[in-house]
């Protein structure tokens, strides 16, 4: 097999993925996940797509990950680990998207407006 390469988006954060036949590692910026993601939370975000498919043990996937906290980045390769999957088996697609697992959260950060304090937050009205 040769490697698949895909990429998942959330908020400000993008992951791009390589996924190979192998044995379960997974390897993020040149770092094993338990070391990238010490949240176990974190790290069962990330398998989830493996762990439904019974997967996790077959392929290693390779990580680059930039921008984003911890939580969109997780989220982001999350996506990218189901993209791969379903371009490995075409067949994998309706599991995983039952689960939600193919849908891009599309939310991001509104902006901040000029004379607020935040984007929608106004300062307080006086009346005299």
């Amino acid at each position: 097999m040769e490697i698949i390469n895909a990429i998942g988006r959330r908020k400000a954060a993008v992951a791009r993925v390589f996924v190979s036949e192998g044995s379960g590692k997974i390897v993020i910026n040149k770092r094993e996940i338990n070391h990238y993601f010490p949240s176990s939370i974190l790290q069962y975000v990330v398998r989830q797509p493996l762990k439904k498919l019974e997967v996790a043990e077959i392929y290693d996937i390779k990580v680059n990950l930039n921008g984003g906290g911890f939580k969109g980045q997780a989220e982001a390769l999350r996506l990218a680990i189901a993209r791969a999957l379903v371009k490995i088996d075409e067949t994998n697609k309706p599991a995983l998207k039952s689960e939600g697992f193919l849908t891009r959260d599309s939310r991001e950060v509104e902006r901040k407006k000029p004379g607020r304090p935040k984007a929608r937050k106004r300062f307080q009205f006086s009346k005299r």
